[in-house]
């Protein structure tokens, strides 16, 4: 947890404040280095996870990083900067090229991954062979700079991602704006997709780091790519679409700065952390603008102290 990109002009008393709270934060073994002992109680059982060793009965990091618990299992969650992607992640990507029977995507991967046409075929269970004219209908679906959601479906020999939409819940998202940040600040979860009721917005918390804040959109189901659906994305994508509330382009601001200030922090995000995070600023009456602001940030630094102290 700490603030490496971040460039704030604290006055003397936000910044002892702030001090005083990230030394709540920094709990005895929660952050480590190579060979450094992690606590645990030897008399209840513990499973040794990723990253750690147990040499002379003393539970050793093998890597830098954040000790995490999951029951009995302790490991350590390594800081990478890089997304290192697992098959079945929920991921959230950005087109950049439309090739022949495929599109390829930013993943914020050593590799771009790779979406083809085929992996979007399901009509009624069933496989459907795509032909020459469907590939030539594919910018009628995704076009470059389109944001995409997708799942992981397998490595390629060359490195790259084979990604899959095979559900009604995946593809393209419109009307809204697309965050990035580290990946392991997003932890592996049963759900990864979050409809805002009381604001109308949806998230999506791509295990690759990019996070998509959107209006909510009703989605169809099936997915099929077929005449039907292609006629619907041209008439949606091109000939535009219904104009979005101002309070909800609003809301979707002030998720954004949320996630943000939490990214800038450190702060693991999840959909309860986000939300705690919108409603301190609409306590405290924060625009959204100011939400960027030094204070903010230190008032967030001392609620996660809080709410982790509690």
């Amino acid at each position: 947890m700490v603030m490496r990109k971040l460039q704030l002009r604290l006055n003397q008393t936000q910044k002892v404040r702030f001090e005083r709270a990230m030394e709540r934060l920094q709990s005895p073994g929660n952050s480590v280095i190579v060979t450094e002992s992690i606590p645990v109680n030897h008399e209840d059982a513990f499973l040794k996870g990723h990253g750690t060793s147990e040499v002379g009965g003393e539970l050793l990091a093998t890597v830098c990083g954040v000790v995490d618990r999951v029951d009995k299992l302790v490991y350590v969650r390594t800081l990478r900067a890089r997304y290192k992607p697992e098959v079945h992640d929920i991921v959230v990507s950005r087109v950049i090229e439309v090739a022949q029977s495929h599109w390829r995507v930013e993943l914020n991967f050593s590799q771009d991954g790779v979406l083809k046409l085929s992996s979007m075929n399901i009509s009624d269970a069933v496989q459907k062979r795509r032909t020459s004219v469907d590939e030539l209908n594919m910018r009628n679906i995704f076009v470059e700079d389109d944001v995409v959601c997708a799942e992981v479906g397998s490595f390629q020999r060359d490195g790259s991602l084979q990604l899959q939409a095979r559900s009604h819940k995946y593809g393209k998202l419109d009307k809204g704006q697309l965050l990035k940040v580290d990946p392991y600040l997003v932890k592996r979860s049963n759900n990864h997709f979050h409809y805002i009721e009381s604001l109308g917005i949806d998230l999506i918390l791509g295990r690759n780091g990019f996070i998509w804040v959107g209006e909510h959109v009703q989605v169809r189901d099936p997915m099929a790519v077929d005449d039907e659906m292609i006629s619907s994305y041209t008439y949606n994508t091109r000939k535009g679409q219904s104009h979005t509330p101002f309070e909800t382009r609003q809301s979707i601001l002030r998720i954004g700065n949320a996630i943000r200030v939490l990214s800038n922090l450190g702060f693991t995000v999840t959909l309860e952390v986000i939300m705690e995070t919108v409603n301190l600023s609409n306590t405290k009456n924060i625009d959204i603008h100011d939400m960027l602001g030094s204070e903010f940030h230190v008032l967030i630094a001392e609620n996660e102290a809080k709410r982790r102290s509690a």
